[in-house]
């Protein structure tokens, strides 16, 4: 996962099983690329078996992260959203993770 400065970034890596296929996988990022977001995460990570979800939320739950205090809500409203099996998020030091989402380091 790239995240930037962040200190978590390039360390972790996600697991996808055969059995999740087909799998939307989708990052959206305040901090890195040319994009335009309302947030300031480093990467917000949504898996999904509809991709056009997993876009959408990762750019919405990006738009909700400015500071590390927020990754817990954005994690918390994410795993309340019907399709999305599961969440990572990374703001500086902070990593949330929800779900399905098996985390392997790198």
């Amino acid at each position: 996962v790239y995240a930037g400065d962040s200190p978590l970034s390039q360390k972790l890596g996600v697991k996808i099983k055969p059995s999740q296929s087909p799998l939307g996988v989708c990052t959206s990022s305040g901090t890195v690329g040319h994009s335009l977001s309302f947030g300031k995460a480093d990467a917000v990570m949504v898996l999904s078996p509809d991709t056009l979800l997993a876009d959408a939320a990762a750019t919405a739950l990006g738009n909700k992260v400015v500071k590390e205090e927020d990754v817990e809500e954005a994690i918390r409203i994410g795993s309340e959203i019907s399709g999305v099996i599961g969440l990572l998020i990374i703001k500086g030091e902070k990593l949330g993770v929800w779900g399905e989402m098996e985390l392997v380091p790198l």
